[in-house]
């Protein structure tokens, strides 16, 4: 299972940015999934809290934003929205689309505790 693998990543830049920021304990983190990223969102929730464990992280809340997928048409410039297993375009219905979104796993947002116990957050763009 590489969501065990993935947490761990996640977990590596939490820190990083918590470090940078003087954070002391984390306690809430915000990704955003897309559903071509190829990682299940429900076993990414199991394996989080066994890659917390003994980190600034472990007892945060880990919150999953789902995204669409969005493609953009080749043919006639049209973006729209369209189901994982279906990427044509939502205007003309050719195939020849550009995933615009929606495989992409991004962390959006941290907040901890700073060293002074003040609640902060640090948000991704």
């Amino acid at each position: 299972m590489h969501e065990m693998s993935v947490c761990i990543a996640l977990l590596e830049q939490v820190e990083q940015v918590a470090s940078e920021r003087r954070g002391a304990k984390v306690t809430r983190i915000v990704i955003r999934l897309g559903p071509l990223a190829g990682i299940e969102s429900q076993l990414l929730l199991r394996s989080y809290p066994i890659a917390a464990a003994g980190t600034i992280a472990e007892n945060a809340e880990l919150e999953i934003d789902a995204t669409d997928v969005v493609v953009r048409c080749t043919q006639c410039g049209c973006e729209s929205t369209v189901a994982p297993n279906r990427l044509l375009c939502g205007e003309c219905g050719d195939f020849r689309t550009r995933i615009v979104s929606g495989d992409e796993m991004i962390l959006q947002s941290i907040e901890f505790f700073s060293a002074a116990r003040h609640l902060q957050s640090a948000t991704s763009h």
